[in-house]
Protein backbone atom coordinates (compact mmCIF):
# COMPACT_ATOMS: atom_id res chain seq x y z
CA UNK A 1 0.00 0.00 0.00
CA UNK A 2 1.23 3.24 -0.95
CA UNK A 3 2.51 5.44 1.97
CA UNK A 4 3.95 9.40 2.37
CA UNK A 5 7.33 9.83 3.10
CA UNK A 6 7.14 12.92 5.93
CA UNK A 7 9.48 15.25 7.41
CA UNK A 8 10.53 13.09 10.57
CA UNK A 9 10.34 14.86 14.10
CA UNK A 10 14.48 14.51 14.34
CA UNK A 11 14.55 16.26 18.02
CA UNK A 12 12.45 17.46 20.22
CA UNK A 13 12.86 21.21 19.69
CA UNK A 14 12.88 20.29 15.97
CA UNK A 15 10.34 22.10 13.50
CA UNK A 16 11.76 22.17 10.07
CA UNK A 17 14.50 20.54 8.35
CA UNK A 18 16.42 21.51 5.14
CA UNK A 19 16.13 18.49 2.18
CA UNK A 20 19.46 19.00 0.97
CA UNK A 21 19.66 15.48 -1.16
CA UNK A 22 17.62 12.70 -2.41
CA UNK A 23 19.86 9.42 -2.72
CA UNK A 24 17.23 7.95 -5.26
CA UNK A 25 15.13 9.36 -7.90
CA UNK A 26 11.42 9.12 -9.20
CA UNK A 27 11.11 5.80 -10.74
CA UNK A 28 13.97 3.94 -9.07
CA UNK A 29 13.16 1.29 -6.51
CA UNK A 30 13.63 1.32 -2.72
CA UNK A 31 14.06 -1.03 0.23
CA UNK A 32 13.38 -0.60 3.70
CA UNK A 33 16.16 0.60 5.74
CA UNK A 34 18.27 2.12 2.61
CA UNK A 35 19.05 6.05 3.10
CA UNK A 36 16.15 7.57 1.19
CA UNK A 37 17.09 11.27 1.59
CA UNK A 38 19.44 13.89 3.80
CA UNK A 39 18.01 15.98 6.18
CA UNK A 40 19.86 19.15 7.42
CA UNK A 41 19.17 20.60 10.94
CA UNK A 42 20.84 21.83 13.86
CA UNK A 43 24.27 21.73 12.03
CA UNK A 44 24.17 18.34 11.58
CA UNK A 45 23.20 16.36 8.40
CA UNK A 46 21.33 13.51 8.99
CA UNK A 47 20.47 10.31 6.29
CA UNK A 48 16.89 9.26 6.35
CA UNK A 49 16.27 5.65 5.60
CA UNK A 50 12.94 4.09 3.56
CA UNK A 51 10.64 3.14 5.90
CA UNK A 52 8.55 1.11 3.12
CA UNK A 53 9.88 -1.08 0.24
CA UNK A 54 8.24 -0.11 -3.14
CA UNK A 55 9.09 2.56 -6.06
CA UNK A 56 9.85 6.02 -5.21
CA UNK A 57 6.52 7.47 -6.98
CA UNK A 58 6.60 10.95 -6.41
CA UNK A 59 8.78 13.44 -5.16
CA UNK A 60 7.10 16.76 -3.57
CA UNK A 61 9.98 18.70 -2.30
CA UNK A 62 13.60 18.55 -3.94
CA UNK A 63 15.58 20.39 -1.39
CA UNK A 64 14.49 22.92 0.33
CA UNK A 65 13.16 23.81 3.84
CA UNK A 66 9.88 21.75 5.38
CA UNK A 67 8.35 21.08 8.01
CA UNK A 68 8.40 18.69 10.30
CA UNK A 69 5.75 15.51 9.49
CA UNK A 70 4.58 17.74 6.55
CA UNK A 71 4.83 15.30 3.08
CA UNK A 72 7.84 15.07 0.83
CA UNK A 73 7.41 11.94 -1.10
CA UNK A 74 5.63 8.76 -2.05
CA UNK A 75 6.46 5.26 -1.84
CA UNK A 76 4.06 2.80 -3.53
CA UNK A 77 3.70 -0.27 -6.28
CA UNK A 78 4.79 0.36 -9.84
CA UNK A 79 1.19 0.31 -10.89
CA UNK A 80 -0.32 1.10 -7.99
CA UNK A 81 -2.99 4.31 -8.04
CA UNK A 82 -1.66 6.86 -5.70
CA UNK A 83 -3.95 9.99 -6.96
CA UNK A 84 -5.28 9.84 -3.35
CA UNK A 85 -2.19 10.60 -1.82
CA UNK A 86 -1.21 13.38 -4.48
CA UNK A 87 -2.85 16.30 -2.65
CA UNK A 88 -0.69 16.12 -0.32
CA UNK A 89 2.09 17.83 -2.32
CA UNK A 90 3.32 20.80 -0.05
CA UNK A 91 5.31 23.55 -1.40
CA UNK A 92 9.02 23.97 0.53
CA UNK A 93 8.21 27.51 1.20
CA UNK A 94 4.61 29.15 1.56
CA UNK A 95 4.43 31.96 -1.04
CA UNK A 96 4.16 35.48 0.48
CA UNK A 97 0.91 36.82 1.34
CA UNK A 98 1.56 39.39 -1.30
CA UNK A 99 1.81 37.08 -3.81
CA UNK A 100 -1.17 35.23 -2.64
CA UNK A 101 -3.27 38.52 -2.37
CA UNK A 102 -5.25 39.05 -5.55
CA UNK A 103 -4.72 42.93 -6.97
CA UNK A 104 -7.64 45.13 -5.87
CA UNK A 105 -9.57 46.70 -9.48
CA UNK A 106 -7.89 49.90 -10.35
CA UNK A 107 -4.84 49.64 -7.60
CA UNK A 108 -1.58 51.18 -8.25
CA UNK A 109 1.42 49.01 -9.24
CA UNK A 110 3.50 48.57 -6.54
CA UNK A 111 6.98 49.33 -6.98
CA UNK A 112 7.80 45.56 -7.25
CA UNK A 113 5.48 45.11 -10.11
CA UNK A 114 5.96 46.32 -13.84
CA UNK A 115 3.96 48.53 -15.69
CA UNK A 116 2.99 49.42 -19.25
CA UNK A 117 1.35 46.11 -20.44
CA UNK A 118 4.31 43.59 -18.58
CA UNK A 119 2.76 41.74 -16.09
CA UNK A 120 5.92 39.80 -14.83
CA UNK A 121 7.68 40.89 -11.38
CA UNK A 122 10.24 43.26 -11.42
CA UNK A 123 13.39 42.24 -9.18
CA UNK A 124 14.96 44.93 -7.09
CA UNK A 125 16.93 44.94 -3.65
CA UNK A 126 15.36 46.66 -1.02
CA UNK A 127 17.74 49.55 -1.26
CA UNK A 128 16.87 50.27 -5.01
CA UNK A 129 13.06 50.17 -3.97
CA UNK A 130 13.39 52.87 -1.31
CA UNK A 131 15.55 54.77 -3.93
CA UNK A 132 13.25 54.62 -6.76
CA UNK A 133 10.40 55.68 -4.45
CA UNK A 134 12.17 58.61 -3.13
CA UNK A 135 13.04 59.96 -6.99
CA UNK A 136 9.85 58.80 -8.03
CA UNK A 137 11.36 56.31 -10.64
CA UNK A 138 8.80 53.56 -12.29
CA UNK A 139 11.22 49.98 -12.02
CA UNK A 140 9.63 49.16 -14.69
CA UNK A 141 11.72 51.20 -16.83
CA UNK A 142 14.52 50.59 -15.42
CA UNK A 143 17.24 47.94 -16.87
CA UNK A 144 18.68 45.49 -13.70
CA UNK A 145 22.33 44.72 -14.17
CA UNK A 146 22.71 42.44 -11.10
CA UNK A 147 22.20 38.28 -11.21
CA UNK A 148 18.95 37.35 -13.52
CA UNK A 149 18.30 41.20 -14.12
CA UNK A 150 17.73 42.11 -10.61
CA UNK A 151 17.89 46.39 -10.02
CA UNK A 152 20.24 47.86 -7.97
CA UNK A 153 20.82 51.62 -6.42
CA UNK A 154 23.31 52.30 -9.09
CA UNK A 155 20.80 50.78 -11.69
CA UNK A 156 18.32 53.79 -10.62
CA UNK A 157 21.13 56.32 -10.21
CA UNK A 158 22.24 55.38 -13.50
CA UNK A 159 18.91 55.95 -14.94
CA UNK A 160 18.12 59.07 -13.13
CA UNK A 161 21.61 60.30 -14.67
CA UNK A 162 20.85 59.17 -18.09
CA UNK A 163 17.47 61.11 -18.41
CA UNK A 164 18.16 64.39 -16.38
CA UNK A 165 18.86 67.52 -18.41
CA UNK A 166 22.17 68.11 -19.74
CA UNK A 167 22.73 70.76 -17.23
CA UNK A 168 26.72 70.06 -17.01
CA UNK A 169 29.21 72.40 -16.17
CA UNK A 170 32.21 71.58 -17.63
CA UNK A 171 35.51 73.21 -19.71
CA UNK A 172 35.12 73.51 -23.45
CA UNK A 173 38.71 71.35 -23.55
CA UNK A 174 36.63 68.38 -21.19
CA UNK A 175 33.42 68.91 -23.53
CA UNK A 176 35.95 67.64 -26.31
CA UNK A 177 38.05 65.27 -24.44
CA UNK A 178 34.99 63.69 -23.36
CA UNK A 179 33.12 63.34 -26.96
CA UNK A 180 36.57 61.67 -27.88
CA UNK A 181 36.68 59.98 -25.19
CA UNK A 182 33.35 58.31 -24.95
CA UNK A 183 32.94 59.83 -21.39
CA UNK A 184 29.15 60.85 -20.47
CA UNK A 185 30.25 63.58 -18.38
CA UNK A 186 27.23 63.18 -16.02
CA UNK A 187 28.51 60.36 -14.41
CA UNK A 188 31.28 62.51 -13.24
CA UNK A 189 31.08 62.90 -9.68
CA UNK A 190 31.66 66.21 -8.73
CA UNK A 191 31.08 69.61 -7.16
CA UNK A 192 31.79 72.60 -9.90
CA UNK A 193 33.25 72.73 -13.26
CA UNK A 194 34.98 69.45 -14.52
CA UNK A 195 38.08 70.17 -16.10
CA UNK A 196 39.89 67.92 -18.85
CA UNK A 197 41.99 66.57 -16.11
CA UNK A 198 38.48 65.13 -14.46
CA UNK A 199 37.38 63.62 -18.06
CA UNK A 200 40.79 61.67 -18.36
CA UNK A 201 40.71 60.54 -14.92
CA UNK A 202 37.32 59.13 -15.31
CA UNK A 203 38.16 57.28 -18.35
CA UNK A 204 41.58 55.88 -16.60
CA UNK A 205 39.69 54.67 -13.68
CA UNK A 206 36.81 52.24 -16.29
CA UNK A 207 39.53 51.32 -18.17
CA UNK A 208 41.35 50.10 -14.55
CA UNK A 209 38.00 48.89 -13.42
CA UNK A 210 37.31 47.00 -16.96
CA UNK A 211 40.40 45.40 -16.48
CA UNK A 212 39.63 44.38 -13.45
CA UNK A 213 36.23 42.93 -13.83
CA UNK A 214 35.49 42.94 -10.60
CA UNK A 215 32.26 41.13 -9.68
CA UNK A 216 30.46 39.58 -6.39
CA UNK A 217 29.30 36.09 -5.69
CA UNK A 218 27.00 35.50 -3.70
CA UNK A 219 26.13 31.91 -2.16
CA UNK A 220 23.42 31.12 0.28
CA UNK A 221 24.17 29.90 3.77
CA UNK A 222 24.87 26.43 4.84
CA UNK A 223 22.13 24.81 7.09
CA UNK A 224 24.94 25.22 10.02
CA UNK A 225 26.10 28.93 9.28
CA UNK A 226 22.67 29.75 9.46
CA UNK A 227 22.15 28.06 12.96
CA UNK A 228 25.25 29.74 14.05
CA UNK A 229 24.94 32.77 12.72
CA UNK A 230 21.30 32.84 14.46
CA UNK A 231 22.44 31.37 17.96
CA UNK A 232 25.28 33.75 18.24
CA UNK A 233 23.02 36.96 17.78
CA UNK A 234 20.79 36.12 19.69
CA UNK A 235 24.10 34.98 22.56
CA UNK A 236 25.20 38.86 22.03
CA UNK A 237 21.52 40.15 22.33
CA UNK A 238 20.67 38.30 25.92
CA UNK A 239 24.08 38.16 27.61
CA UNK A 240 25.57 41.38 28.69
CA UNK A 241 29.16 40.03 28.73
CA UNK A 242 32.69 41.05 29.79
CA UNK A 243 36.05 39.42 28.86
CA UNK A 244 39.14 38.62 31.25
CA UNK A 245 42.14 37.90 30.17
CA UNK A 246 45.02 36.46 32.06
CA UNK A 247 48.35 34.78 30.77
CA UNK A 248 49.37 31.14 32.79
CA UNK A 249 52.65 29.87 32.85
CA UNK A 250 52.54 26.30 31.15
CA UNK A 251 56.32 24.94 31.94
CA UNK A 252 54.85 22.54 34.68
CA UNK A 253 52.20 21.75 32.39
CA UNK A 254 54.21 20.88 29.70
CA UNK A 255 56.15 18.41 31.78
CA UNK A 256 53.30 17.04 33.05
CA UNK A 257 51.76 16.37 29.79
CA UNK A 258 55.45 14.92 28.59
CA UNK A 259 55.69 12.54 31.50
CA UNK A 260 51.96 11.53 30.76
CA UNK A 261 53.07 10.73 27.11
CA UNK A 262 54.67 7.44 28.01
CA UNK A 263 51.57 6.39 28.63
CA UNK A 264 49.09 7.63 27.48
CA UNK A 265 49.37 10.86 24.54
CA UNK A 266 46.88 13.52 25.58
CA UNK A 267 46.80 16.85 24.36
CA UNK A 268 46.26 20.56 26.33
CA UNK A 269 43.08 20.73 25.20
CA UNK A 270 42.29 17.24 27.40
CA UNK A 271 43.96 18.78 30.51
CA UNK A 272 42.80 22.51 30.97
CA UNK A 273 39.15 20.52 29.97
CA UNK A 274 39.83 18.31 33.69
CA UNK A 275 41.23 21.41 34.96
CA UNK A 276 38.28 23.72 34.00
CA UNK A 277 35.85 20.73 34.97
CA UNK A 278 37.53 20.39 38.33
CA UNK A 279 37.37 24.37 38.72
CA UNK A 280 33.82 25.11 37.72
CA UNK A 281 32.36 22.47 40.96
CA UNK A 282 34.39 25.20 43.46
CA UNK A 283 32.67 28.27 41.53
CA UNK A 284 29.46 27.49 40.78
CA UNK A 285 28.30 30.81 39.20
CA UNK A 286 30.42 29.76 36.27
CA UNK A 287 28.86 26.77 35.78
CA UNK A 288 25.08 27.49 36.31
CA UNK A 289 22.33 28.98 33.60
CA UNK A 290 19.22 31.64 34.11
CA UNK A 291 16.05 30.57 33.57
CA UNK A 292 14.00 34.34 33.66
CA UNK A 293 14.62 34.93 37.35
CA UNK A 294 16.32 32.25 38.47
CA UNK A 295 19.93 30.88 38.47
CA UNK A 296 20.37 27.30 37.97
CA UNK A 297 23.00 25.38 39.94
CA UNK A 298 24.48 21.98 38.95
CA UNK A 299 26.89 19.70 41.62
CA UNK A 300 28.22 18.18 38.04
CA UNK A 301 30.58 20.05 34.86
CA UNK A 302 30.18 18.99 31.55
CA UNK A 303 32.37 20.70 29.38
CA UNK A 304 31.69 21.57 25.40
CA UNK A 305 34.55 21.41 23.09
CA UNK A 306 34.57 23.10 20.03
CA UNK A 307 35.73 21.83 16.85
CA UNK A 308 36.08 23.59 13.59
CA UNK A 309 34.90 21.97 10.68
CA UNK A 310 34.93 23.65 6.84
CA UNK A 311 31.88 25.32 6.91
CA UNK A 312 31.46 25.92 10.99
CA UNK A 313 31.98 25.52 14.45
CA UNK A 314 29.99 22.42 16.27
CA UNK A 315 30.35 21.97 19.95
CA UNK A 316 30.39 18.36 21.62
CA UNK A 317 30.23 17.83 24.78
CA UNK A 318 32.16 16.00 27.18
CA UNK A 319 29.02 15.17 29.79
CA UNK A 320 30.09 15.30 33.48
CA UNK A 321 33.68 15.74 32.91
CA UNK A 322 34.45 16.28 36.73
CA UNK A 323 33.99 12.45 37.56
CA UNK A 324 36.07 11.26 34.61
CA UNK A 325 39.80 10.46 34.88
CA UNK A 326 42.21 12.44 32.47
CA UNK A 327 42.58 9.35 30.16
CA UNK A 328 38.68 9.09 29.93
CA UNK A 329 38.18 12.68 29.28
CA UNK A 330 41.36 12.33 26.44
CA UNK A 331 39.51 9.15 24.63
CA UNK A 332 36.34 10.77 24.46
CA UNK A 333 37.38 14.00 22.94
CA UNK A 334 39.06 12.33 20.01
CA UNK A 335 36.16 10.01 19.59
CA UNK A 336 33.58 13.25 19.42
CA UNK A 337 36.13 15.23 17.33
CA UNK A 338 36.01 12.16 15.25
CA UNK A 339 32.18 12.11 14.71
CA UNK A 340 31.92 15.70 14.33
CA UNK A 341 34.36 15.70 11.14
CA UNK A 342 33.08 12.75 9.99
CA UNK A 343 29.21 13.74 10.29
CA UNK A 344 28.50 11.60 12.78
CA UNK A 345 27.34 13.34 15.71
CA UNK A 346 23.89 12.79 17.31
CA UNK A 347 21.75 15.52 18.91
CA UNK A 348 22.33 14.32 22.38
CA UNK A 349 26.55 14.56 21.87
CA UNK A 350 25.63 18.10 21.68
CA UNK A 351 23.16 18.62 24.48
CA UNK A 352 24.10 19.43 28.05
CA UNK A 353 26.77 21.47 27.98
CA UNK A 354 27.16 23.36 31.38
CA UNK A 355 30.39 25.43 30.02
CA UNK A 356 32.22 25.60 26.99
CA UNK A 357 36.21 25.86 26.02
CA UNK A 358 37.62 27.04 22.14
CA UNK A 359 41.36 26.62 21.87
CA UNK A 360 42.89 28.78 18.83
CA UNK A 361 46.12 28.09 20.17
CA UNK A 362 46.73 25.72 17.28
CA UNK A 363 46.41 29.21 14.50
CA UNK A 364 48.57 30.94 16.94
CA UNK A 365 45.77 33.32 18.20
CA UNK A 366 47.00 35.39 21.29
CA UNK A 367 43.78 37.07 22.80
CA UNK A 368 40.26 36.78 21.49
CA UNK A 369 36.32 37.65 22.56
CA UNK A 370 34.40 34.08 22.48
CA UNK A 371 30.90 34.35 22.19
CA UNK A 372 29.05 32.09 25.25
CA UNK A 373 27.33 29.44 23.87
CA UNK A 374 23.91 29.99 24.89
CA UNK A 375 22.31 29.17 27.68
CA UNK A 376 25.74 28.88 29.47
CA UNK A 377 26.99 31.98 31.01
CA UNK A 378 30.67 31.30 30.35
CA UNK A 379 33.31 30.06 27.90
CA UNK A 380 37.00 29.83 27.79
CA UNK A 381 39.25 30.67 24.99
CA UNK A 382 42.82 29.24 25.01
CA UNK A 383 45.19 31.02 23.18
CA UNK A 384 48.92 30.05 21.90
CA UNK A 385 51.57 29.31 24.21
CA UNK A 386 54.66 31.81 23.33
CA UNK A 387 58.06 32.00 24.77
CA UNK A 388 58.37 35.77 26.87
CA UNK A 389 60.94 37.20 28.41
CA UNK A 390 59.55 37.27 31.96
CA UNK A 391 61.65 38.90 35.07
CA UNK A 392 62.21 36.39 38.21
CA UNK A 393 64.34 37.64 41.08
CA UNK A 394 65.85 40.67 38.85
CA UNK A 395 66.67 38.57 35.96
CA UNK A 396 65.39 37.68 32.61
CA UNK A 397 64.14 34.38 31.35
CA UNK A 398 62.14 32.81 29.07
CA UNK A 399 59.00 31.17 30.31
CA UNK A 400 56.27 29.62 27.95
CA UNK A 401 52.99 31.79 28.64
CA UNK A 402 49.64 31.01 27.35
CA UNK A 403 46.67 33.86 27.60
CA UNK A 404 43.11 32.40 28.95
CA UNK A 405 40.29 34.38 27.70
CA UNK A 406 37.24 34.32 29.45
CA UNK A 407 33.99 35.59 28.34
CA UNK A 408 31.01 35.69 31.25
CA UNK A 409 27.81 36.90 31.55
CA UNK A 410 28.07 39.58 34.21
CA UNK A 411 23.80 39.08 34.75
CA UNK A 412 25.73 35.83 37.01
CA UNK A 413 29.48 36.75 36.76
CA UNK A 414 30.62 39.63 38.55
CA UNK A 415 34.28 40.67 37.60
CA UNK A 416 35.55 39.77 41.42
CA UNK A 417 34.06 36.01 40.59
CA UNK A 418 35.56 35.56 37.27
CA UNK A 419 38.87 37.07 38.04
CA UNK A 420 38.82 34.63 40.81
CA UNK A 421 37.99 31.60 38.59
CA UNK A 422 40.56 32.87 36.38
CA UNK A 423 42.75 32.33 39.44
CA UNK A 424 42.61 28.89 40.33
CA UNK A 425 42.52 27.85 36.67
CA UNK A 426 45.64 29.53 36.35
CA UNK A 427 46.95 27.61 39.58
CA UNK A 428 46.14 24.22 38.32
CA UNK A 429 47.80 24.72 35.06
CA UNK A 430 50.73 25.97 37.14
CA UNK A 431 50.61 23.19 39.38
CA UNK A 432 48.77 20.20 37.65
CA UNK A 433 50.22 17.74 40.62
CA UNK A 434 46.63 19.15 42.55
CA UNK A 435 44.78 17.21 39.99
CA UNK A 436 45.76 14.17 41.85
CA UNK A 437 44.04 15.73 44.99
Amino acid sequence: MAELVVMPKLGLTMTEGTVSNWRKAEGESVTVGEVLFDVETDKLTNEIEASASGVLRKIFVQEGVVGVLKPLAIIGGADEDISGLLGGEPAAEEPKAEEQAPKAAGAAPANNTSVGGNTGRVKASPRAKKLAQELNVDLSLVTGTGPQGTISEKDIQAYVDNHKGSGVKASPMAEKAAKALDVDMSKIDKDGRIMKEDVLQYRKDQDFIGLVDPREDRKPMSAMRKVISKRMLESKQISPTVTYNLKVDTTNLSGFRNQLKTAYKVTYTDLIVKIVAKALLEFPLLNCSIDNNELIFRNYASVGVAVALDDGLIVPVVKYANKKDLKEISKEIKELAFKARNNELKPQDMAGGTFTITNLGMYGMESFTPIINQPEVAILGVNAIIDTPVAINGQVVIKPLMNLSLTADHRAVDGSVAAQFMAKVKEYIENPALLLL
